[in-house]
């Protein structure tokens, strides 16, 4: 009998400065990627206090498309392309670097100076080789426009990609799915067996696959082929996501992600030599690490 479960992925806990926590999944030192996700951070729920907004300043990507998804709070976007868009509980940003693109990530100016709450995922897509070096591009979809299905007790949101029988309007690259699954108590849930590679994040409640209970925050990696079935033992949320392998090596480094190293470090001198198109009336930025030389190599499983 094939076990269902291949991997558990813990993941740790990682400060992004002035005490933001989020709890980093991906990559890890048991998976680097889940089909062409390399990247996920998980973060609250967590109230910011009215003295400490979110502020991600400026900073580059390439290679790879960012996945911002929320269920509590609100953040706004800018871009060097002119795009500003505040995401909301539901909605999704996809950006995609391409050849290279400069973003921040702040707590809206509406919403400053007063206690919020945040909660929700943050994931970085590996583009395809042949989109590797596309001209960037955002995209914005309205919670209102996600396909959504219910399933014997399971309600199900399409975030991106598609799956049981149903496709996101966010504009993808290769195979993929990301699903938001709300389940009531007793129900019980299929894992797409259409990709080849899935796995499963539990947000909150009790759900188990065959007999073992899945923990909180703990990435599940599935086993290629085998049928995985979830079952709720109380009312739970549960995000599922996959897709295709990786169709070659990447490497990351810092929020660079690329199959070469030389366009890797041609992307590193870019930025230290202030080259890339920048936020438009934003000064601020971050600085480029001082260690180039330490990368993460993605391989495909």
């Amino acid at each position: 009998m094939v076990t269902p479960i291949h991997a558990r992925i813990r993941g740790h806990e990682h400060d992004l400065g002035d005490g933001f926590i989020i709890h980093r999944v991906l990559p890890s030192q048991q998976r680097q990627a889940v089909g062409p996700f390399v990247f996920m951070d998980y973060f609250g729920p967590i109230t910011l206090p009215p003295t400490k907004p979110m502020d991600v300043r400026p900073h580059p990507h390439i290679g790879l498309a960012t996945v911002t998804y929320l269920w509590e709070g609100r953040i706004e976007h800018r871009d060097c392309l002119g795009n500003t868009q505040i995401i909301e509980p539901g909605a999704v940003n996809w950006m995609t670097a391409g050849r290279g693109i400069v973003h921040s990530e702040r707590t809206a100016a509406a919403d400053r100076g007063r206690e919020q709450r945040l909660h929700g995922l943050q994931l970085w897509v590996a583009l395809p080789l042949e989109n590797e070096r596309d001209e960037p591009t955002f995209e914005h979809a309205q919670a209102e426009s996600l396909p959504q299905i219910s399933i014997d007790g399971s309600r199900i949101r399409v975030i991106a990609g598609n799956a049981y029988g149903a496709r996101s309007p966010v504009s993808t690259h290769g195979a993929l799915f990301y699903v938001d699954v709300q389940m009531s108590k007793d129900a019980r849930l299929r894992v797409p067996d259409d990709h080849i590679q899935r796995a499963a994040l539990l947000i909150a409640g009790e759900v188990s696959v065959g007999d073992e209970a899945l923990q909180p925050g703990q990435l599940y990696v599935f086993t290629p082929g085998a049928a995985v079935e979830l079952r709720a033992h109380a009312d739970s949320h549960v995000v599922l996501l996959g897709g295709a392998p990786l169709d070659a090596p990447r490497y990351m480094w810092w929020n660079y992600v690329s199959s070469s190293e030389k366009v890797l470090a041609q992307a590193q001198e870019d930025w230290a030599q202030k080259r890339f198109a920048m936020v438009e009336g934003d000064a601020q930025f971050i600085a480029l690490p001082q260690d180039r030389n330490v990368s993460v190599i993605i391989r495909p499983n």
